[in-house]
């Protein structure tokens, strides 16, 4: 059974979105799902240097953000960068997070 975690990108808030990406772990974050296939990534897989309790706060933001759309299948969380409901919300602040040249 699949269950799905998700805010609407039209319900968030440009200051929820602003503070989401302004983290640099959950900017990686974006930029690992934006470089995959949807449903392709569960949240063990991510490389960062943070550890799972603080792992599942980022993802939490990113949902609440409306960036991030996440379901269960089986033992796993997988997730998918919801670019194009997002960019219909805030067009362009994607691209500029994911094209920033500062970003490691």
């Amino acid at each position: 059974m699949s269950t799905d975690f998700r805010t609407t990108a039209t319900d968030a808030a440009l200051q929820g979105a602003l503070d989401a990406v302004g983290d640099p772990v959950r900017r990686s974050i974006l930029r690992q799902l934006a470089a995959a296939e949807p449903w392709t990534i569960a949240c063990g897989q991510f490389d960062l240097p943070v550890g799972k309790s603080t792992l599942t706060h980022h993802f939490r933001s990113l949902v609440d953000a409306g960036l991030l759309e996440q379901r269960d299948e089986g033992n796993r969380r997988m997730n998918r960068l919801m670019r194009d409901e997002f960019d219909r919300r805030f067009p362009g602040l994607l691209d500029l997070v994911l094209d920033d040249p500062s970003a490691t």
